[in-house]
């Protein structure tokens, strides 16, 4: 059952009920680009071209109109005493901001709509999924990927165990695969250990194999292309987990189903949330993210359609054209954004859709949910290497045969980055402005400059006012939250806590984009998945920068204009409370004490879900049972 096999450089370890992979049974159709399967399900209205593109001309309109009628009332506010130089730099900055928060606005709007109103939100946007019953035979061979670098096995394990029993049933047509990349001596160790013991555990029911290589070339884009190299020949579709993902078994066998059904479909992304957490950190963001992620998820698939977006987990890809069109080779060595591409997921999606398949996100909840990192130095952590990755996609803006939406999915994620020294820049000059002005009047008309401040705070909040205003009109979405009350209160403490951080990832950002121009770069550890605290040293020292900006802007503003600092602590404020927020939210009592109270809370929390077989400790301090077993998936 176990054996090694020493090929060049890579070590690689098989463990599996049988000596090779499962073969395929599933007989591959080949897509011709334009052909729909037929199925009398399927809304052909909503999945025809020309609607498509009427979507799309729609949704231009309104961003352009909207950029357009802020920009205008930008100018007006900044006229008060006559455009001057700096006005003109400010209204550009301003202008590299805007497109992610009006296309956010109108991403949200548009996804309540559909949400609200639509019989059927999801085929509404992702015609597929109107396809299948969900008792369908799985006759695809579907490869499970699990990627793994420097990770806590046990936690892996956690993770994959539910999972692994809810396709038991099905457990001929699964193959997992963990793919290693672990360099700790120590933590291979114990991964080749907890994979020979959870292979015995599944042993005649479900395959596993464990593969770890000697070096993580292409880091995760390279372990993958190996996968594909060494095994996608003999599976159809893989399922894409992270080490700190989780899908159930009942999400998997949903899309596999769905691609099954839609040859065409060469990539399908399910929504992923984020797991109850004890660190205060996690908490408050991924309350955030559960309130932004669903109204947002689909307002923009109602328009993007075929041209859909890849997150690199949670979701199914198609093997063999992923095989053969989705490999990134590293870009030439030398300059700061050379080398291997380390934000690898979106590239994958825009290749893919070029060579004629579709990419389509899913926007349902329970089919999937990842870790959030427990504390601020953490999460500044990864969202660095995220930038350093989008910055790397400038040189394929100009790949010949690219979708004109995927180039916008592109520069859209370059500029994701490229905002954030923007809105340093209007808080630095912005100060600058009023504090040299005769009065702050004179910098900024009253009534003009309070309505772009408001039309900005209400664009901002729109993926999560749009889940709000449901939750509110919904008796059975305020249970979900534990109650209208409480929800109330938890919406006002994200908020704060949204406006905090922002600006400090904003600032990050900004220091990171200036260490590329010179060099810098990051590379692709493991990550601190547990909660920790923070030190006070540790936070000041990575944090200074942030505060001492924070406090500049504040301090000069109570010297000259300090009718201004209401205003300029909705970026500020943020900077010079960074390191207590640091801190504060990193303490285990403090994140026990908000998990008791009620604050970040779930609604895996409260009511059952595929969570509940999973041994988590939110879950396990809010008085959730852990189920014995898992219901078959049928």
């Amino acid at each position: 059952m176990f054996a090694l096999v020493l090929q060049g450089c890579h070590l690689t370890r098989y463990i599996s009920p049988t000596a090779v992979p499962i073969q395929s049974n599933f007989s591959m159709t080949e897509f011709q680009v334009g052909s729909h399967a037929e199925s009398p399900a399927l809304p052909d209205l909503l999945a025809s071209p020309s609607r498509l593109s009427g979507r799309r001309v729609v949704f231009a309109i309104l961003v352009t109109a909207t950029m357009a009628a802020v920009m205008w009332l930008s100018a007006v506010a900044l006229s008060a005493d006559g455009l001057g130089t700096l006005d003109i730099v400010l209204l550009a900055l301003f202008l590299i901001t805007l497109p992610w928060t009006v296309i956010g606005f109108w991403n949200a709007a548009i996804g309540f709509l559909i949400l609200r109103f639509s019989r059927d939100p999801v085929a509404a946007v992702t015609p597929a999924a109107a396809r299948i019953r969900g008792d369908e035979p799985i006759t695809a061979s579907v490869a499970l990927m699990a990627c793994i670098r420097n990770e806590h096995p046990d936690r892996v394990i956690r993770n994959l165990s539910p999972m692994l029993a809810g396709l038991a049933p099905v457990g001929a047509q699964f193959h997992l695969y963990a793919l290693s990349d672990t360099n700790d001596p120590v933590l291979a160790a114990a991964e080749q250990r907890c994979f020979e013991d959870l292979a015995a555990t599944w042993h005649g029911r479900i395959a596993i194999t464990y593969r770890r290589r000697e070096d993580n070339d292409g880091f995760k884009a390279g372990n993958i292309r190996d996968f594909c190299l060494r095994w996608g020949g003999v599976h159809d579709f893989a399922v894409t987990l992270d080490a700190d993902s989780f899908i159930p078994a009942s999400a998997i066998l949903r899309m596999a189903r769905i691609m099954q059904a839609s040859p065409e479909i060469g990539i399908l992304q399910g929504l992923v949330v984020g797991m109850p957490s004890t660190s205060a950190f996690a908490r408050i963001f991924q309350f955030g993210m559960r309130l932004a992620m669903w109204s947002y998820t689909t307002g923009s698939a109602w328009w993007q359609g075929d041209c859909g977006p890849h997150w690199g987990h949670n979701s199914v890809l198609r093997l063999k054209p992923f095989t053969a069109h989705c490999h990134i080779p590293p870009r030439p060595e030398g300059g700061p954004l050379g080398g291997h591409i380390l934000s690898h997921d979106q590239l994958e999606a825009v290749l893919m859709r070029r060579a004629g398949y579709e990419v389509r996100v899913l926007p349902e909840e329970h089919l999937g949910w990842e870790e959030n990192p427990p504390t601020l130095l953490e999460f500044i952590r990864r969202d660095i290497r995220w930038c350093q990755g989008n910055m790397q996609y400038w040189r394929f803006l100009t790949l010949p045969g690219l979708k004109f939406i995927s180039r916008y999915q592109l520069a859209f994620a370059i500029l994701m980055f490229l905002g954030s020294p923007a809105w340093i820049a209007l808080l630095v000059l912005g100060t600058f402005g009023v504090i040299t002005a005769e009065r702050p009047s004179a910098f900024m008309a009253p009534n003009a400059g309070l309505a772009v401040l408001i039309i900005i705070l209400i664009m901002w909040f729109a993926p999560k006012i749009a889940t709000v205003i449901d939750a509110l009109t919904r008796v059975e979405a305020r249970r979900r939250y534990g109650g209208g009350p409480l929800f109330l209160v938890n919406v006002a403490i994200e908020t704060m806590f949204f406006l905090m951080l922002s600006p400090i990832m904003w600032f990050a950002h900004t220091v990171f984009l200036a260490t590329l121009l010179f060099g810098g770069s990051v590379g692709w550890g493991g990550q601190a998945r547990d909660d920790h605290a923070v030190p006070l040293w540790l936070a000041i020292a990575k944090l200074w920068p942030q505060m001492a900006l924070g406090w500049a802007c504040v301090s000069a503003l109570a010297l000259a204009a300090p009718v201004a600092i209401p205003y300029a602590l909705l970026i500020a404020g943020g900077l010079a409370l960074a390191v207590p927020l640091c801190v504060i939210t990193a303490n285990r009592a403090v994140g026990t004490a908000l998990l008791r109270a009620g604050i970040g809370r779930l609604p895996e929390e409260i009511a059952p879900s595929p969570l509940d077989s999973m041994a988590l400790p939110a879950l396990a301090m809010m008085g959730r049972k852990v189920e014995s077993g898992t219901r078959s998936p049928g």
